[in-house]
């Protein structure tokens, strides 16, 4: 894969189409938190599929510069779509690349599917799929237990992954005021026709019944499974993916 940075701070894995098209259409990949960037499998399925696909990591996370979470992750993968408007440079051998896009779409899992969400709402993105997404951060103290012992869920972050993730106990505590970076807040603001939420009733990091409310309160395609746990967006994408397609082409 190739990398590129925009807007000076965000590092981006991307590969163009396998086969060249007339229309160029754009797939942009949000990540989950915490963990590790590993999707490229899946850019390259998707690069197979006859799509541009951009894998970014966001701001204060991993290679990007500057410190997560002081602005919505959503913001950073709109930076790329702007970016997009203009040339870019691959950063090992400075190759050139120009994409003009005629579609742009956004697929995130987990904490990257409240920012699939969140990008929805720019009119530049035509659909979005959120596999197994946060929608209401409120929910973030009881849930977080699941995965922690340690009460200060920043400080487990930065223990378990150093460097990782540059992420302050301020920077975390916006999350829970409930209007930063919260798909539910901005629930009346949602477009049905251009989201798809994928999420499994077992899910036990984020609750199936938050998705299964915001998916009634805004109306979107919520495809619920009895059994999976937290689905990996990998599987799902690939799984469901003429659904996923015919989603994208309507």
């Amino acid at each position: 894969m190739f990398r590129a940075r925009f807007q000076g701070d965000i590092v981006t894995e991307f590969l163009p189409p396998a086969q060249s098209r007339k229309s160029q259409r754009v797939i942009i990949l949000c990540d989950g938190m915490p963990s590790i960037p590993r999707k490229q499998p899946l850019a390259e399925f998707l690069s197979g599929k006859g799509y541009w696909v951009f894998y970014p990591r966001y701001r204060g996370a991993w290679e990007s510069g500057g410190e997560f979470l002081a602005r919505s992750p959503h913001e950073d993968i709109l930076d790329v779509v702007s970016g997009l408007a203009s040339e870019f440079r691959e950063l090992a051998f400075a190759r050139r690349f120009r994409v003009t896009p005629d579609e742009m779409f956004v697929i995130g899992g987990s904490f990257g599917g409240a920012a699939a969400i969140l990008s929805s709402l720019d009119p530049r993105v035509k659909k979005a799929v959120a596999n197994c997404p946060v929608v209401d951060w409120t929910i973030l103290p009881r849930e977080q237990k699941k995965e922690t012992s340690n009460p200060n869920y920043a400080a487990y972050i930065r223990a378990a992954f150093g460097e990782g993730y540059r992420l302050s106990d301020r920077n975390w505590k916006k999350l829970h005021g409930g209007k930063f970076y919260n798909p539910a807040h901005h629930a009346a603001e949602v477009t049905p026709s251009k989201v798809m939420i994928f999420h499994a009733q077992d899910d036990p990091y984020v609750p199936y019944r938050s998705v299964e409310k915001f998916a009634r309160l805004t109306g979107v395609r919520l495809k619920l499974f009895r059994r999976g746990g937290h689905l990996s967006t990998d599987l799902i994408v690939r799984k469901y993916w003429a659904q996923i397609r015919d989603f994208f082409e309507k």
